[in-house]
């Protein structure tokens, strides 16, 4: 897996030209780095990812890793996690990725020791961040993680950015003053901070009631006010507008982005609206999916309208959108436009199998949903699951297909048995090697489903190499 790390997640983000500088809180960061940990927890939209890479801007040596759900597989997790501090020791780690490739995940105690020595040979004070940890919902990582804080080298500082907070031993560290904590009410604009984005980043002229009622309504949440300032562009009633939203966040930003699609031109609109189904967007894959050939300038006209879309790499080939934007937009979608759904799903997919990148369009396949084709791609990823790549996360995809599709598919039957014994489940082993055995029978054979040949080829060489191991 190492040669297949997806650079983007390990890029620095790139910082807009325009920021509020928060320098009370940019110390709070800096004199927290000689503890174990910083923490940065708060909900969606308090520009926790903003904040910590302003921070960094200035920083020698920092490693980041953006999670997403997928890395909640523990090989997966600590194959990324490694590659991130590669990114700043280019051989540590080596004994560590190869033994990741192996077909069983290795103890994690022990690979976090081996890994912890390492870092204790370099003598270069760094950062790792983990951007967005509330992604992770794994006992295996959290308890990695725990004992990687617990006799992690003092050359060390690790930063976790989180809508909630992990399941770590936080008062007991909270209690050794081991770390740093930023939470909602740090976060939040002040009203001189909201009046200086609202006026000077996004270009309004708002008095200070307006700004002061702007914030009140919004609580200082960020994202609140940034789409309110959309929102209010080119309105001539804009105390009329102020006036008119309360409640909660969710509530606020359901209504705002509301206000902002009907402020777009259909064009925009739709491009929006399209591309909400796309973790990460690129020009190509834009077009792809619009069937229009500016996808690349329409995203970099987004980021200059400030309309939530984040780079992703310093050429600015890649961006997504904001997560709570793109929520929203998914929601509007399907309201306004559910038979889009399926038909931009599969030209993602097609897509991203064009462009070599078979997780991606597996995913998409299953949530357009076309079965099939989703099958017909998992089958195809089998060798590298069988190597020891995202077993759980295989398994994942199987499970999501219908009966009635796996069961005609020897390959996955097998691929699902081999699955189940990686992680140490015995239940249900028997039953898939059946399945698979079933389509060697010469009166049932023609039923069976193949795409992928060379795995069918060596079928009945692991069938019995599973047998034999549950003998």
């Amino acid at each position: 897996m190492a040669g297949n790390l997806l650079q983007t997640k390990l890029y620095l983000p790139r910082l807009r030209p325009a920021l509020i500088a928060r320098p009370q809180l940019i110390e709070r960061l800096s004199q927290g780095v000689h503890r174990k940990l910083t923490l940065v927890s708060a909900p969606a939209g308090f520009g926790k990812t903003t904040l910590i890479s302003a921070w960094i801007t200035n920083r020698e040596r920092v490693a980041w890793l953006s999670l997403d759900e997928g890395d909640a597989e523990p090989l997966r997790f600590l194959t990324y996690f490694v590659g991130a501090l590669r990114t700043l020791f280019p051989t540590i780690g080596e004994e560590i990725m190869a033994t990741l490739q192996s077909l069983q995940l290795p103890p994690i105690e022990a690979t976090m020791s081996a890994l912890l020595n390492e870092i204790a040979a370099t003598a270069a004070e760094f950062i790792l961040v983990l951007d967005d940890y509330h992604v992770i919902d794994s006992q295996p990582i959290d308890d990695s993680l725990i004992f990687l804080l617990e006799h992690q080298p003092p050359q060390m500082h690790l930063v976790i950015t989180t809508r909630e907070d992990p399941a770590f031993p936080l008062a007991r560290w909270r209690a050794r003053g081991q770390m740093t904590e930023l939470r909602a009410a740090d976060l939040r604009f002040s009203a001189t901070e909201a009046g200086g984005f609202l006026n000077q980043v996004m270009g309004l002229n708002l008095s200070p009631a307006e700004i002061n009622a702007l914030e009140n309504r919004t609580e200082g949440w960020i994202a609140g006010l940034q789409m309110a300032a959309l929102s209010i562009q080119g309105r001539a009633d804009t105390a009329a507008f102020i006036d008119a939203f309360t409640g909660s966040h969710r509530y606020v930003l359901d209504y705002l982005v509301e206000e902002v699609l009907q402020r777009q031109p259909e064009r925009v609109r739709n491009f929006l609206l399209a591309t909400s189904i796309l973790q990460q967007l690129t020009g190509p894959l834009c077009d792809a999916i619009t069937g229009q050939e500016d996808g690349a300038e329409m995203l970099e006209s987004l980021e200059r309208g400030n309309l939530f879309v984040v780079p992703l790499d310093d050429q600015r080939s890649w961006y997504r959108y904001h997560h709570l934007f793109a929520e929203v937009l998914g929601a509007h979608l399907f309201k306004e436009r559910p038979d889009w759904v399926a038909e931009l799903h599969q030209k993602a997919s097609r897509w991203y199998e064009q462009n070599q990148q078979p997780a991606a369009a597996i995913r998409h396949a299953l949530a357009a949903p076309d079965f099939e084709r989703a099958a017909n791609l998992i089958e195809m990823t089998y060798p590298a699951m069988a190597s020891g790549f995202r077993p759980a996360t295989w398994l994942g995809w199987v499970h999501a297909l219908p009966d009635e599709i796996v069961r005609l598919r020897p390959v996955l039957n097998l691929g699902w048995a081999y699955g189940l014994l990686n992680r140490g489940e015995w239940t249900g082993v028997d039953h898939y090697l059946s399945r698979a055995e079933w389509s060697l029978d010469p009166a049932t054979a023609a039923d069976a489903v193949v795409v992928n040949e060379e795995a069918f080829r060596t079928l009945p060489f692991n069938l019995t190499n599973a047998r034999a191991y549950l003998s």
